[in-house]
Parts: C-alpha cells; sequence; structure tokens
C-alpha cells in the first residue's frame, strides 16, 4: 500500500510539472504573439503592382485637420528614410524636402499635400467640401498663409482667388466672378498668385487688368489698384504693368513682380516706388520671380525646353539649368521657390505633369512626384501641376512673415501728386 501510495504521488507529481510547463509554454507564445502583432512590420509598405489601388492615407488627413493642428498642420520630416515611397518616380531621395508639398493641380481641379516619400497627405475639395452649385476649377498657384491654417489659391482662367481652410477645407473668402472676366469693384481678368499678409490684406497680381490689386479678406472691392486697369499691357510701372504675373515679397517689405511682356522684373514698394527693373537674361516667358537669397533673384522660363535661372538686380546670369533633351527637360514650368534647409529649387514642371526638386550643384532632380507626361488623378499622378508650395515653417509667406504687411503709402493710380492715402497694414 506505501509502494502504491508512493507511486501514485509520483504520477501525479509528473502531472503537475507537466501541466506547469504547458501553461509556461502557453503564456511564451502569448507573449510571442502580442510583441508580433505590436512590431512594425517591415514589409508594411504597399507593393508597387498594388498602388493604384491603394486608399490615400485618410487617417494621417484627419489627424492634420484637428483643431490642434492649426499653427503647423503639415508634418516635418528631418531624417526621414532615404528610401522613396510607391509613388515616387526611381531614384528620389525624401531627404532633399524638410516637410510636405502643396501642389495646385490644376488639370485635376484640386489642391493637394504631398509627404516627401510622395504620399497625399491632404487635398481639396473632396465630396462635400464644396456648397451645392460651388466650382473649384483650374487651380493655377496656392500658398499657405503665413500661419499656415488658410492656403489661398488662384483660379486663373476662372477668374478668382479663393481661400480655404486647411482644417475645415471649407471656402473662406472669394473675389471675383467665376468664369467672369472684368475690372470692375469685384473682378479680375487672368489673376495669377495671389498673397495674403498677415493682416489679411490680399495682393494680386491681375494678369490682363495690367495691375497689381490690393484688397483685404472678406472684401469685395479692390483697396488700391496700382497699374492702368486696362488692356494695354507694357512696362510702364508702376503707371502700368507687361501683363503681369507675380508680386512675391520681398525681405526688405517691397514686392519683386514679373512682366510677361519684354521679360522684366521689378522691386516695387506698395506706394508704387520703382527701385529696380531688369531683364531676366535669356528668357523669353519670365514667370513667378521670387528672392532665394540676399540680391539673388529666381525665375523660370514658361518655355518649351524651360529654363530655371538665377540672376542680379542689375540681369547678370549667376545659372542656368536648362537641358534641352532627355529626363531633366522642363516643359513650360511656371513657378520655382528654394528649399531653404539644403539650396535645392522645387519647381513645378506643368508640361511634364509633375513636380521636381533639383540640386543646383549636380543639376540633376533629386525627388520628383508625378509620371513625365503623362497626366492623372490616381496616387503618384498630377495633371498641369501649375503651382508648389513648401509647408509651413517653410512655406513662402511662412518665411517672410516678419517682413510683408509692413506700413506702407499707396497712391491710387489717377491721382494727383500729393494725393496718396495712408494703407495702414494691421
Amino acid at each position: 500500500m506505501v509502494l502504491a501510495r508512493e507511486g501514485a504521488t509520483t504520477a501525479l507529481r509528473g502531472r503537475r510539472r507537466a501541466l506547469q510547463q504547458l501553461v509556461v509554454a502557453a503564456v511564451f507564445v502569448v507573449a510571442l504573439v502580442g510583441l508580433a502583432v505590436r512590431a512594425p512590420r517591415l514589409d508594411a509598405r504597399p507593393h508597387p503592382a498594388r498602388a493604384s489601388s491603394a486608399p490615400a492615407r485618410d487617417v494621417r488627413q484627419r489627424s492634420i485637420s484637428g483643431a490642434a493642428a492649426i499653427s503647423l498642420p503639415f508634418a516635418t520630416h528631418a531624417g526621414r528614410s532615404e528610401l522613396p515611397g510607391p509613388y515616387l518616380a526611381p531614384g528620389s531621395d525624401p531627404r532633399v524636402l524638410p516637410g510636405d508639398v502643396l501642389v495646385a493641380d490644376e488639370g485635376n481641379d484640386r489642391l493637394v499635400v504631398v509627404d516627401p516619400e510622395g504620399n497625399v497627405v491632404w487635398r481639396f475639395p473632396r465630396r462635400g467640401d464644396l456648397p451645392s452649385g460651388t466650382t473649384f476649377l483650374s487651380p493655377d498657384d496656392a500658398f499657405f498663409s503665413p500661419g499656415g491654417s488658410e492656403i489661398i489659391a488662384t483660379e486663373e482662367s476662372d477668374q478668382v482667388v479663393s481661400l480655404v481652410s486647411v482644417s475645415r477645407a471649407r471656402l473662406l473668402w472669394r473675389f471675383g466672378q467665376p468664369g467672369v472676366p472684368g475690372s470692375g469693384p469685384d473682378q479680375l481678368s487672368n489673376p495669377d498668385d495671389a498673397m495674403l499678409l498677415p493682416n489679411g490684406d490680399v495682393v494680386i497680381a491681375d494678369i490682363k487688368n495690367c495691375s497689381i490689386l490690393v484688397t483685404r479678406v472678406g472684401m469685395h472691392a479692390p483697396l488700391e489698384r496700382l497699374g492702368a486697369q486696362d488692356t494695354a499691357c507694357y512696362h510702364a510701372p508702376p503707371q502700368r504693368f507687361g501683363s503681369p504675373n507675380g508680386a512675391f515679397p520681398l525681405p526688405d517689405g517691397n514686392y519683386l513682380v514679373t512682366e510677361i511682356n519684354g521679360d522684366w522684373v521689378d522691386e516695387m514698394s506698395l506706394s508704387g516706388k520703382i527701385l529696380w527693373s531688369t531683364h531676366p537674361p535669356g528668357v523669353a516667358y519670365p514667370s513667378d520671380t521670387n528672392e532665394i537669397s540676399p540680391g539673388v533673384f529666381l525665375t523660370v522660363d514658361y518655355s518649351t525646353p524651360g529654363q530655371i535661372v538665377e540672376f542680379d538686380r542689375h540681369g547678370r546670369l549667376l545659372w542656368r539649368y536648362g537641358p534641352t533633351s532627355g529626363p531633366g527637360m522642363l516643359r513650360t514650368p511656371s513657378l520655382c521657390e528654394p528649399v531653404p534647409t539644403n539650396g535645392d529649387i522645387l519647381c513645378n514642371d506643368d508640361g511634364n505633369d509633375r513636380v521636381v526638386v533639383i540640386d543646383p550643384r549636380t543639376d540633376r532632380i533629386v525627388w520628383q512626384y508625378g509620371h513625365d507626361g503623362v497626366p492623372g488623378s490616381a496616387p503618384g499622378y498630377l495633371s498641369g501641376p501649375d503651382g508648389v508650395d513648401l509647408a509651413p515653417p517653410y512655406s513662402m509667406l511662412a518665411r517672410h512673415s516678419a517682413t510683408i504687411g509692413l506700413p506702407s503709402l499707396v497712391c491710387a493710380t489717377g491721382l494727383p501728386p500729393g494725393a496718396c492715402t495712408v494703407f495702414a497694414h494691421r
């Protein structure tokens, strides 16, 4: 009996040890499964073969459009991976961009924001963003407001300037009559490059009215206008301008005006004082000239093949990018601006349906979103993009916010000497 009890006890202990071992093994397996679930998958990137059907990143879109994101709605990307996402052109390096890129995708009637890896993280308009009967057509330029919470866009061929809320994806204000060109109180004629100042004033290059117009968000009439406001566009600033297609802010509080007719660039105050005028060297159709460093200016040649030209106030050539063949050739580019973190140049190459970053040290394209000469609206595609801007704090107007909107004296065209009025920028 004793031996039987000892045998039974030994068997019971064996079963207990086996059960304990099973419990330990089960806990270990559960822990491994938990770790696997939480660990990032190295193969989580969408496969290129499935890229065309992959949805936009709506989760991030919701996160950047929340109220907490108003001060800086888009991301900066210092230290990103050098590996491009599936929607970028081969050889693109996401590290050349410090943050997201706003694109005025004119042929698709939309604005999109693309991150350095090529993912669309915001777009306007989506279904339901516009009131019934309202259109948003052919945006040809778009810029973040100085604070980053709005985007101001020119719909040049539709004769309208629109202000869009980033967080709410809603139209906040419009100037102009959609589809109706004119020179009346609430009319424009091929407006280009509207600049929103920190105080809510708006400076518009009104191409076919040969003038620079100043108005204010919420208003539907110009506060002031420099230029002839007729269709005789030629170089005689400030009385008239040769089809001005840009009025970009400068660090000294003045503006850099580009005149298509005659290939002119002028530095001008909002009082109408012209500080200097020059010809960008060797350019047939200048577009959207801006300053990239003190005394160094950049314009693009809206031609095929296109060019990017850097020059000084005397019209001396400092650098030119203009391949006449091959994948580096530009077709009717309309806007380039500096990447302030590394000296590269961000450009929309309209006729090639792409946005590119060019390294001026090597004259090579180092980042590209869009397919060469293949318009489309799927992820990775654009259609005639006509404007770009970096996300704040690297955006055009954020970088100039400390100096734009300075007090200035504005004279209405046609007033006699001494009849100027003080236009207080608050």
